[in-house]
C-alpha cells in the first residue's frame, strides 16, 4: 500500500495538535477520518508513528524523525502552490499564534480585521494562556515572546521595545501619601504578578523598581492587574501602550522609573518559509513597525 500527500497532511495535523479532534477541526474533516488516515499511513510505512494514551497522540522516535521530512515536503508543496498562484490571497491553512496577553489583547487583536482582509484564506488561532507554548512540540506555529530562546532550531527576531512605568488611579493618588522618591513607594500597596507563576523573566518587574516592594494583590493576568489599578487598589507597573489608554491613570515618578522590555517573534526554523507562516510573520512585523510609537512613552 502506498501513501499520498493527503496522508502526510493528516499526519502533520495530528503531530502538531496531539489530538484527533483538534486535527479534524483544522482539516475540516471528522475524527473517524483522521484516525483512519493515520492507521493507513502507519500500515503503508510499516512503522508506528504515534503512541496512543489518555492525553492523546504522542510521536514515537520514528515519528519525530518522520515529521522533519513531512514538514519539508509541506513547505515545498506550499511554496510550489504560491509560485504558481502568487500573492497573499493564496496563503491558506491554519496558523496558531501564541502571544502574551498584553500584546495579544491590547495590540494585535485590534488589527485582526486588517489581517483577515489581507489573508482571507488563513485561519488564525490566537493563544494567550499564561504559559510558554512549545514551538518544538508544535503547540504553536508562531510565538511572540518576552525573551529570546537560549537555544534550539528557531528563527528569532526582535519585534521592538516597549516601556513600562508605575501607574496609579488619580483618585487613589489624591487620597494617599505623595510619592516623590523611590522609598515613598514602600508606603503604598502594589499590584503585580503571582511570583511563582511568572512564566518569563521579563515579567519580573517589582525588584527592578525597588528591592523592598512586595505585591499585595497578585494576578497572572495583566488585564486583572489593570482593572485593580483603575479601581484604586494600589500602584502597578504597566506597559505604556496599555495604561496610556486610560486617562484615569497617572504615572508615578515619571522621571525616575522607566523599565524597558522587548517583544521577540519566534517560529520553528523549518516552518519559516511555509507561505501561511510567512504571511503571519510578515504581518506581525509590519504591524509592530507601524505601531512602534505606541509602545514607547515620548
Amino acid at each position: 500500500m502506498q501513501f499520498t500527500w493527503d496522508d502526510l497532511q493528516f499526519f502533520l495535523a495530528v503531530a502538531r495538535t496531539g489530538q484527533l479532534s483538534m486535527a479534524a477541526r483544522q482539516l475540516r474533516s471528522s475524527h473517524a477520518t483522521v484516525s483512519r488516515r493515520i492507521d493507513r499511513l502507519e500500515f503503508a510505512l510499516n512503522v508506528k508513528l504515534f503512541e496512543r494514551n489518555s492525553r492523546g497522540y504522542v510521536l514515537t522516535a520514528v515519528g519525530q524523525r518522520f515529521i522533519e521530512t513531512a514538514e519539508r515536503m509541506e513547505a515545498e508543496a506550499e511554496r510550489l502552490h504560491a509560485d504558481i498562484a502568487s500573492g497573499p490571497l493564496f496563503h491558506r491553512g491554519v496558523v496558531r499564534l501564541s502571544a502574551p496577553e498584553g500584546f495579544a489583547n491590547f495590540f494585535f487583536a485590534e488589527r485582526l480585521g486588517a489581517f483577515t482582509a489581507s489573508h482571507p484564506n488563513i485561519s488564525l488561532e490566537l493563544v494567550t494562556i499564561q504559559q510558554i507554548m512549545s514551538l518544538s512540540r508544535k503547540e504553536a506555529d508562531v510565538a511572540v515572546a518576552l525573551d529570546p530562546p537560549k537555544a534550539g532550531p528557531y528563527f528569532c527576531e526582535k519585534l521592538g521595545d516597549y516601556s513600562l512605568h508605575i501607574y496609579g488611579a488619580r483618585h487613589y493618588l489624591e487620597k494617599n501619601p505623595a510619592v516623590v522618591a523611590l522609598d515613598d513607594l514602600l508606603r503604598h500597596p502594589f499590584i503585580g504578578y503571582i511570583e511563582d507563576m511568572i512564566f518569563a523573566p521579563g515579567l519580573d518587574y517589582l525588584g527592578d523598581v525597588h528591592r523592598g516592594i512586595r505585591a499585595n494583590f497578585q494576578s497572572s493576568s495583566i488585564f486583572a492587574q489593570l482593572t485593580a489599578t483603575r479601581q484604586g487598589l494600589g500602584l502597578c507597573v504597566l506597559p505604556h501602550f496599555i495604561a496610556s489608554r486610560y486617562p484615569e491613570l497617572q504615572i508615578v515618578l515619571p522621571d525616575t522609573v522607566e523599565l524597558r522590555r522587548s517583544y521577540w517573534l519566534l517560529c520553528h526554523r523549518d516552518l519559516r518559509q511555509v507561505p501561511r507562516i510567512r504571511g503571519v510573520i510578515d504581518f506581525i512585523f509590519e504591524a509592530a513597525r507601524t505601531g512602534q510609537s505606541l509602545f514607547l512613552r515620548p
